[in-house]
């Protein structure tokens, strides 16, 4: 089995928190899909929103948006059978894309947290980010995470 040994000496859960566990990540899981498949079509299609800044956004907005998609229906299923009934080859993968997905998160927020400091800090003398800038910081976040995640 996958689970460590140690787990065994507590009782199992309640399947009524299972049912419910399962429904909240439900709920969520379809509410960060359509909202970030919004937020990815209104700023892929508007163009006066295709800044650079904006780049960083949209790349936050497609990292929860594929978390979303590929995490809360497996967690979905394995809470309404209150077990992994995947396999272990998809657990491998849903550990993989839980890290690569919330790294790549968390390090497009601290990539958008950096280029607000630069304009609210530096204000008009700021040198302001380009396209380009912008997506040498997106690529560099996806092999940071990619590297982060595959590591032992």
């Amino acid at each position: 089995h996958m689970v460590d040994v140690h787990w065994y000496q507590f009782p199992p859960m309640n399947p009524l928190w299972h049912a419910l566990l399962g429904f909240v990540i439900g709920v969520l899981g379809v509410t960060s899909i359509i909202g970030n498949g919004m937020v990815i079509y209104i700023f892929t299609t508007t163009k006066n929103l295709r800044t650079p800044s904006n780049l960083l956004v949209i790349n936050l907005a497609i990292s929860d948006f594929l978390m979303m998609l590929i995490m809360s229906p497996n967690m979905v299923i394995n809470c309404y059978y209150e077990t992994w009934v995947l396999g272990s080859f998809f657990c491998e993968l849903y550990g993989l894309a839980g890290s690569l997905f919330g790294c790549g998160s968390i390090w497009t927020m601290t990539m958008i947290a950096f280029d607000r400091y630069n304009v609210i800090v530096k204000g008009l003398s700021a040198k302001p980010m380009t396209v380009n800038g912008a997506l040498f910081r997106i690529l560099g976040i996806w092999a940071f995470c990619l590297i982060w995640t595959i590591a032992p």
